[in-house]
């Protein structure tokens, strides 16, 4: 009888500890000009999941600091500062700033680091919108050339005049390196929203189901027209609908094309790209968005090495995408009509 006893409040411990196990601990913080959410599901020590959660607070902080374009003492504003001349930065910096230049490379330019002054010309930085001249547009795209940035070690060199804009890769870096510290720290099941349509998903929910990630319509941001299953993947979406101001009736969004400086018309109106790593997933999102539906579709097929899968969704409304994501992508309710057109 004792030895049933004692099984029987082993067993009810176990369930009470299962049960703390299922409790997430979560934080919002703002970070990188937008509000990003993390929910962690930790182990048996609750409390080191807090600290988990603390040091991942503490590091987007750090990193928002370092790679802020803006004026201030991160390394990101010193570079562009630099009038030409080789400026130091931390180790952090140079492993994005290498990164982010390999698939400007493999892109052919259609993601472009280099973007800055083009961004700022339209005011999308302050929120101070006009339209340059085409003579302004001229001029901003001849000052933007990934190849011309020179990276030694931790040593950036920037031609003069010219300025980097990591914003489009920063968030996936990051959401990458917490996704990993999550799993050394012996957490194996978090979502990690990093706001702006990028979400890093560390192992399954709690249960063993995969993370069910809506994807926004382009046409009606308030809504979701289809979900994709992530289970230790990332997932990254660009849109015109995200950024963008009207003047005499035209749209302008946030997405420029590198060539013309000026917002790309590439016939798409959203990417999403669903890969490992939230990097590549915010970097070719852009890309394939500038890219559009035929080029981007081609860039697909020529690299599988990338392990990523897309999809496109036009102007028109049409949907597209990739045949890798057969089984982890369905349309959301009120959608199941629409016609989805697999690419092979």
């Amino acid at each position: 009888m004792k030895k049933r006893a004692f099984l029987l409040a082993l067993a009810l411990c176990l369930s009470a500890l299962a049960g703390c196990q299922r409790e997430p601990v979560e934080t919002t913080v703002f970070a990188m000009d937008t509000v990003m959410n993390l929910t962690l599901y930790g182990g048996w020590d609750r409390e080191k999941t807090k600290e988990t959660r603390d040091w991942m607070t503490q590091r987007l902080t750090d990193c928002d600091e370092l790679f802020s374009a803006a004026e201030g003492n991160g390394d990101i504003a010193r570079v562009n500062q630099g009038a030409g001349q080789p400026v130091e930065v931390k180790d952090p910096t140079a492993e994005l700033l290498s990164q982010a230049l390999e698939l400007c490379e493999v892109t052919g330019g259609a993601l472009d680091v280099t973007a800055c002054p083009a961004v700022t010309a339209w005011g999308f930085t302050r929120e101070e919108h006009q339209v340059p001249s085409p003579a302004e547009l001229e001029e901003l795209a001849r000052r933007i050339d990934y190849t011309a940035v020179e990276l030694e070690g931790n040593t950036v060199t920037l031609p003069e005049g010219m300025e980097l804009d990591l914003g489009g890769v920063a968030k996936g870096y990051v959401g990458d390196r917490l996704a990993d510290t999550a799993r050394a720290d012996g957490i194996s099941s978090a979502l990690l929203d990093l706001g702006q349509s990028t979400i890093v998903a560390v192992g399954t929910k709690p249960g063993g189901r995969p993370w069910r990630i809506g994807v926004v319509d382009p046409a009606r941001p308030g809504a979701y027209f289809a979900v994709v299953e992530l289970q230790d993947m990332a997932m990254g979406t660009s849109g015109g609908y995200q950024r963008y101001f009207e003047q005499d009736g035209v749209t302008y969004w946030h997405i420029l094309d590198p060539d013309t400086a000026a917002p790309a018309r590439s016939g798409l109106s959203s990417v999403t790209v669903v890969a490992p790593s939230a990097l590549t997933c915010d970097g070719l999102s852009t890309a394939l968005f500038v890219m559009g539906l035929e080029e981007g579709t081609q860039f697909w097929r020529d690299h599988p090495e990338l392990e990523f899968e897309a999809i496109f969704v036009t102007e028109s409304g049409e949907i597209f995408r990739t045949a890798g994501l057969e089984g982890r992508f369905s349309l959301a309710e009120g959608y199941q009509d629409r016609e989805v057109v697999v690419l092979e």
